[in-house]
């Protein structure tokens, strides 16, 4: 892991890892967990202060140079951010006066005097605000310009959300750190038996496109579903059309867009998949068709590049940066582009082994150690 030149005898170092619970894991989960455990292990002359869920029982940070607290409260609304952030955990930094609080879901004690650094990973709820619950959009839009005044620096996870953090709220670009995002080692090329099994479990045998990811309006999953019915129309292909994830918002525009497809035989919809059938369903793919209108980082394209798999992806806000060269990049307010690209990339054999290579040097741009390591830095810098 990279180094920063600092004294860290003594040091302490608060941790907010509220957003676990004992469940499986989101984005923030995963971050959290993957990072860091690597700076718990590779600091032991730092004391750590974990502060979690009162319910949280996993073992990720069972280092000796961690001490747990399990502090009220356990629901989740914006009145109880609000008292868990201004009551409960100021009260704990000024008892025990860590040099420095880090927060993985970016929430703050705006009373608190201790130094700060928040992991801000994107600002979605002020460019589509409408995709979220009203209290959680209050919360979001009113608090996190606040959290990002008070930071002594921001941790983030691509040049995209750096810029738009700077732009949104008049940050110093110096003050705010691109730690970037690294990919699991569960992902990996499949064997062709492999993958002929994945195929017979799940298609009969037939190719597919896949898509994995909680399916927030931001996903822009009626728009995929409707290129992928051009597809089928144009292509005349007996392939299919696989989404992993559940549904997290209250509406019916998945349900009627299904309803209105003539292919809707061709979709299927698994629900929340575990560690071990994500890896099979993401490394058996023909393609993975990832096409959000708004990403702070984009995990599953980096996962696919290192199972071997070719990538369609959205041509906005941080997927170019990640994706590089490797992926064919779509406008995903165009069902034709999307669509388009599905055509472009199918039977093609050529074209899917070269962006698999593409694919394979672009993902080393990606490790969780060099997240980890970056993350340290930024810690160092804001102490």
């Amino acid at each position: 892991m990279v180094g920063y030149f600092k004294r860290t005898e003594g040091m302490k170092i608060a941790l907010n890892c509220w957003v676990l619970r004992n469940k499986q894991l989101d984005g923030i989960g995963n971050f959290t967990v993957e990072t860091l455990p690597l700076i718990i292990k590779a600091h032991p002359e730092i004391e750590f202060l974990l502060l979690c869920d009162k319910n949280f029982t996993e073992s990720y940070f069972d280092f000796p140079n961690v001490k747990k607290y399990h502090i009220f409260p356990a629901l989740r609304h914006p009145v109880l951010y609000v008292a868990w952030m201004e009551w409960v955990v100021t009260r704990f930094l000024k008892k025990h006066k860590p040099d420095l609080f880090v927060s993985m879901d970016g929430f703050l004690s705006l009373s608190s005097s201790c130094k700060q650094l928040p992991v801000i990973y994107d600002l979605n709820f002020e460019h589509y605000p409408q995709d979220h619950k009203l209290q959680n959009r209050l919360y979001y839009r009113f608090f996190f310009k606040r959290f990002a005044r008070k930071a002594v620096r921001i941790a983030t996870i691509s040049e995209y959300s750096k810029e738009d953090i700077t732009k949104q709220y008049g940050i110093d670009p110096g003050l705010i750190d691109n730690v970037s995002c690294g990919i699991k080692e569960k992902f990996g090329p499949l064997s062709a038996d492999e993958k002929a099994a994945v195929k017979a479990a799940h298609t009969n045998g037939k190719e597919y496109f896949f898509f994995i990811g909680s399916m927030h309006p931001r996903k822009n999953i009626v728009r995929l579903l409707q290129a992928f019915d051009a597809f089928k129309k144009q292509s005349g292909s007996d392939y299919k059309l696989i989404l992993g994830g559940h549904i997290l918002w209250d509406d019916d525009s998945i349900k009627d867009t299904m309803n209105a497809l003539s292919c809707k035989d061709d979709i299927i919809f698994t629900g929340r998949l575990s560690d071990a059938d994500l890896a099979k369903l993401l490394g058996a793919a023909y393609c993975l068709s990832f096409v959000p209108t708004f990403e702070g980082f984009g995990l599953p394209i980096v996962e696919a590049f290192q199972s071997g798999v070719p990538v369609i992806c959205s041509n906005t806000t941080s997927m170019p940066e990640v994706a590089g060269n490797a992926a064919l990049q779509v406008d995903p307010f165009q069902i034709g582009s999307i669509s388009d690209a599905m055509l472009k990339i199918y039977n093609n054999e050529p074209l899917r082994q070269s962006m698999i290579q593409e694919g394979f040097v672009q993902k080393n741009l990606f490790t969780w150690k060099r997240t980890a390591g970056k993350l340290y830095e930024s810690m160092m810098k804001g102490c």
